[in-house]
């Protein structure tokens, strides 16, 4: 016998299908869906690393050297105020008054070291005036307004108690709001002991806090935008004792506030833990370790979010948040309206007493 026996094969030459792997094989369907699968992937790939980059990103908060601009203190703290009267905006049960009616009220005053600023005690739902339609209060709103490179250092020694309170430090530009967006420092609802201090930005579409923070309070809402979750804004909790008779009781303390393109970022200190070159009069944020809130630049313009911004402080009663029953009733008992309309006496100690308020400027 001659030679190796043939090869063994099922299928005849010519018959077999093309391995999958087989490019040459290939028709125009399938090269189709081949570059499409790769297309999908390297979106796929560029979109995760996007958004990677995006969260791990953070602004370049530099020392900037501030200098000081402008002071509110002593007795003529409220001359550079004024008083708003219109019609609440949050809807509150509340009647803000003039700087006459207030001075004759007693509701504003000042001192060589502090301003006072209260609800009134003396009116009842049956004297003449009444509160029937809701309580006398005041709203001040500075002059002058700020924009970016502002550092803004304000000395509180007392918040406001009392159910059915709202009070409120805070900038904004109320006649250009959300567009010129707003910055709540100090803000509190129907205060009976203790509370959270909330630090909050209110803003018009295209402002969002899901990116990198670095800050010790607690983060509560990411977007910032007042159509969202029913205003909430993009609020962070200060944390325990922050607002209330804990930090009354304790001398109060100082709020810091910077506003520069990089972001806002605040910070809330106990009397006893005022960094040395505050009361020195030469504030160098970038010694003060994180901030309390912090809101940065990522995914939201500050320029153009915050502009114009006025120094607000007020004592609001009931209203949009502090009225809401669901929300009155977590540490109030019968109704806010009812509460403000006729107990006068239970608002003795809804007063914000204020040290002195200084603004510094940096140059770019």
């Amino acid at each position: 016998m001659g030679g190796p026996p043939p090869a063994y094969k099922i299928d005849a030459d010519g018959t077999l299908s093309p391995r999958w792997y087989d490019v040459k094989a290939w028709g125009k369907r399938v090269w189709a869906g081949v570059i499409a699968g790769i297309v999908i992937i390297i979106i796929i790939v560029v979109v995760v690393a996007v958004v990677v980059s995006k969260k791990n990103k953070y602004p370049d908060y530099s020392k900037l050297t501030y200098s000081l601009s402008e002071t509110y203190s002593g007795s003529t703290f409220f001359d550079q105020f004024d008083y708003f009267t219109g019609y609440d905006p949050s809807a509150g049960f509340v009647h803000y008054v003039d700087s006459s009616v207030a001075a004759q009220y007693n509701l504003t005053y000042a001192s060589s070291s502090s301003a006072i600023m209260r609800v009134d005690t003396s009116v009842t739902s049956t004297t003449v005036p009444n509160a029937s339609t809701g309580r006398f209060s005041v709203r001040i709103t500075s002059k002058k307004q700020y924009g970016l490179n502002n550092l803004f250092v304000f000395d509180v020694k007392h918040t406001p108690i009392g159910c059915g309170t709202w009070p409120a430090l805070w900038l904004s530009d109320p006649a250009n709001w959300p567009t010129n967006g707003e910055i709540d420092i100090m803000e509190a609802v129907n205060v009976v002991s203790d509370a959270q201090n909330q630090m909050t930005l209110h803003t018009s579409s295209g402002c969002s806090m899901s990116v990198k923070r670095k800050e010790t309070g607690k983060s509560l809402q990411s977007s910032c935008v007042n159509t969202t979750n029913s205003n909430a804004g993009c609020g962070v909790d200060a944390g325990t004792s922050t607002f209330g008779s804990s930090f009354n009781s304790a001398g109060g303390g100082v709020m810091a506030m910077e506003l520069r393109s990089a972001g806002i970022r605040m910070w809330q200190f106990g009397r006893s833990n005022i960094p040395s070159d505050v009361t020195a009069g030469s504030p160098d944020p970038s010694t003060w370790g994180e901030a309390t809130a912090d809101f940065p630049n990522t995914d939201c313009n500050i320029g153009n979010h915050f502009r114009n911004q006025s120094i607000i402080a007020n004592i609001d009663l009931c209203g949009s948040w502090a009225g809401t029953q669901s929300v009155y009733s977590q540490t109030c008992s019968g109704t806010c309206e009812d509460q403000v309309a006729n107990n006068n006496t239970a608002f003795t100690n809804a007063y914000w007493e204020f040290g002195t308020f200084k603004v510094y400027s940096a140059s770019t």
